[in-house]
């Protein structure tokens, strides 16, 4: 069934999940309000979401690198005391992260980093291209938004399927070391480094090297 952006929106205010999140949770539950809450609950979604807004200054700086120093990825992600920063759980996450990065080359971490122009340019290009295709113009904005939306998942880490487990977001990953762990855990920021890149040569497919080792 159909979800409005009023329901997903009142299931936020209610549980503090994500918008995403609680969008998943009313389809599952079949716009079932009560019903999508408990299992935002049984997710740990609910009180991933509370420990969210705690500060996490503590952490690790992981580094990652794949085939004899052809790709290079530093992360780092923050907790909130030095003592979840040092368990093996903790540390575990951190370097499936610094994988995954190296394996889906994301550009941001989240989508509220989107530079502005860079996404208005993305629009008018979808735009055009939906327009090419002999879309309906009143259809077409829609569809750009879908794709938009597209973008994002391609694009921004915590969007992204996680390479280990696709049928879960690096988000979804997240929300469920937050509830496990019990603290607050935030991936701040990372740098992809690839032999090469930029220089005119031979391109060797480092990113599916990657992503087959991982999925071992």
């Amino acid at each position: 069934m159909a979800i409005s952006a009023a329901e997903v929106k009142e299931l936020r205010e209610k549980t503090g999940a994500g918008m995403l999140d609680c969008k998943k949770a009313l389809e599952e539950a079949n716009g079932d309000m009560t019903r999508a809450a408990e299992i935002l609950r049984e997710k740990g979604l609910a009180a991933a979401a509370k420990k969210a807004g705690r500060i996490a200054t503590e952490g690790v700086v992981e580094s990652y690198i794949h085939g004899g120093g052809r790709i290079g990825v530093l992360v780092e992600v923050n907790c909130e005391t030095d003592f979840v920063g040092k368990t093996e759980q903790f540390r575990e996450f951190v370097r499936d992260i610094a994988m995954h990065i190296a394996a889906s080359n994301p550009k941001y971490v989240r989508r509220e980093e989107v530079p502005q122009e860079e996404l208005d340019k993305e629009r008018e290009i979808l735009r055009t291209q939906a327009l090419n295709e002999g879309k309906p113009e009143k259809v077409v904005e829609k569809i750009v938004e879908g794709r938009i939306s597209k973008y994002f998942e391609e694009n921004c880490l915590l969007e992204q399927p996680f390479v280990k487990d696709p049928d879960k977001t690096v988000q979804e990953l997240l929300n469920e070391k937050i509830s496990t762990i019990g603290e607050n855990i935030s991936i701040r920021r990372f740098a992809r480094f690839e032999l090469g890149e930029g220089l005119e040569k031979k391109q060797d497919n480092f990113v599916e090297e990657v992503m087959a080792q991982v999925k071992k």
